[in-house]
């Protein structure tokens, strides 16, 4: 145990991906301005890691899948998977899942391969992949269960030998959507949406193996199309948003939307106490799940903390805002106005209960707390936007710490560590504070001679202009001659006709003060 306590914290990285590829990046703190490369671009069509960041899938083709070692970040093993249309990794990095096109029913479409020997373990057929249908194959966090929801039931599998077949199923008439949670796997949550005047219903099953086959907590309600389950740590209580096509008040014109609260112990079931009016733009546990923040109402929004019973801890106020991050040593939070909004973001200590800084990140599509909970990053990517594409990184406090621009980029993600794995958030920030003692710019816009010393990403994109405001070309040219007609100054050239006509005015000018002098000496 000793030494497992003496080992250092891992250090940071970012995955960083544009049209030639991605390439990884060393994190903050950087210790010559910029962040060293540990990955060059390698080419890549998309990438993502593991949930517990061991592995990293790269797709290289349309049937090339390479499979990395988050540690050396070299090639484990690469598939050959003719017309795949979606691929994804196990959150341990054990298993690859791919769906591939097909064009019969009795081509089984969906495969799930064993990395570690490259063999197939499962297969089955899937008409389409939607939000709610991929993967088709879900894991809980440390792999010891999958499962599947098929026509009118859950399926269950064990993990670690899918020979197995299916171990157990739960009967659930109508199941269009199923969230195992996470830590620990001991309950599963279904949803059933309206059919023929029956109201939708979210119902929670106990995944023992004894159990009976009824719901220990169930909830209906009217006008839903789809809905967002989210567990919290310890697996005790489930959130709902409830969404709705068209809101029958005629207030927004996406639809509407209701937070419910669950409890597997039946304490609680029912909405959620938001006070404001509108929809719920955004809600996320704290990563101990004793408590869950809201951003909701009508603009401006409202941000309110919750504990499990639903009770109101904090309020963090009202503004453009429409997300909420939580860090994942639940000291910090960020609350932020992205997509269709300016880009506020505030900061707020939860553990103090005060705010600690506030900045803008405008443009920004994806925002994530650093797996220390010392840094926040924002990035703006393509297609989402094509211009003022860039990675962002500020400290806790929202101050920014680095900025680089691109001409294109695709994606920008942390390598996901356990939170566990670094030491008290309080000592953490000591240290950054400290190596902030001097600084007077972010990094990323210090001197070149600072920029140049050690093997860093180059610097080659200026500082971006201040757009001006548009003018038409007529209105350029009708300026100028305003200019020399009412004798203001001009920055451009008189043309010729504005020259001739001034040499007019300038000969009228003198002819009338000759005739003066003349009536005035008479």
């Amino acid at each position: 145990m000793a030494a497992v306590a003496s080992a250092p914290p891992p250090s940071l990285e970012i995955l960083v991906r544009g049209p030639e590829g991605f390439s990884i990046w060393n994190g903050p703190p950087f210790t010559n301005g910029q962040p060293g490369v540990k990955l060059e671009t390698t080419s890549c069509n998309s990438s993502k890691f593991s949930e517990d960041g061991s592995r990293l899938m790269v797709v290289k083709s349309d049937s090339v899948i390479t499979i990395y070692d988050c540690i050396s970040y070299k090639e484990i093993r690469s598939f050959q998977v003719p017309n795949s249309l979606a691929a994804t990794l196990s959150p341990r990095g054990t298993y690859l899942q791919t769906f591939q096109k097909s064009s019969t029913p009795q081509q089984k479409n969906v495969t799930v391969w064993n990395i570690e020997t490259g063999d197939p373990v499962y297969h089955q057929f899937q008409k389409n992949m939607t939000k709610t249908t991929w993967p088709s194959i879900r894991f809980c966090s440390n792999e010891a269960v999958a499962y599947r929801h098929a026509t009118n039931e859950i399926q269950f599998f064990d993990a670690g030998d899918f020979s197995k077949g299916i171990v157990r199923r739960i009967r659930v008439p109508g199941v269009a959507a199923a969230e195992l949670s996470w830590a620990p796997p001991s309950y599963v949550a279904a949803f059933v949406p309206e059919a023929k005047g029956v109201p939708a219903s979210v119902q929670i099953f106990s995944r023992e193996e004894d159990a009976q086959s009824q719901p220990v907590a169930r909830k209906s309600f009217f006008r839903s199309s789809s809905v967002q389950l989210s567990w919290n740590q310890g697996s005790t209580g489930l959130l709902i948003v409830v969404q709705s096509d068209v809101d029958k008040t005629n207030q927004s014109y996406y639809g509407e939307s209701k937070l419910n609260y669950l409890t597997t112990d039946g304490s609680y079931e029912g909405l959620v106490p938001l006070r404001k009016e509108g929809p719920v733009h955004d809600v996320q546990w704290s990563h101990s799940g004793s408590e869950f923040a809201v951003v909701y109402g009508f603009m401006p929004a409202k941000a309110t903390v919750f504990d499990k019973k639903c009770n109101p801890l904090l309020e963090l106020g009202t503004g453009p805002y429409n997300t909420i991050r939580w860090n994942p040593k639940g000291k910090f939070l960020c609350l932020a106005g992205f997509g269709n909004l300016p880009g506020d973001m505030v900061f707020w200590d939860y553990k103090e209960k005060k705010q600690i800084g506030a900045c803008k990140a405008e443009c920004s599509v994806t925002s994530e707390w650093s797996p220390d909970g010392c840094y926040f990053m924002t990035a703006t990517t393509a297609p989402r936007l094509q211009i003022d594409n860039c990675v962002k990184v500020f400290h806790y406090n929202g101050t920014l710490f680095f900025k680089k621009m691109f001409d294109k980029l695709y994606q920008a993600d942390w390598k996901p560590v356990s939170p566990e794995r670094y030491g008290d958030i309080d000592e953490l920030i000591k240290v950054i504070d400290t190596l902030r003692v001097g600084e007077a710019k972010p990094q990323g816009e210090k001197s070149k001679a600072s920029q140049t010393s050690g093997k860093s990403l180059p610097t080659t994109n200026p500082p971006a202009a201040k757009p001006a405001a548009y003018r038409p070309p007529h209105a350029k040219t009708a300026a100028a001659v305003q200019a020399e007609l009412f004798g203001q100054s001009s920055t451009k050239t008189p043309s010729k006709n504005a020259l001739r006509n001034k040499k007019k005015r300038e000969k009228q000018n003198e002819k009338k003060a000759a005739e003066g002098a003349g009536s005035i000496g008479e």
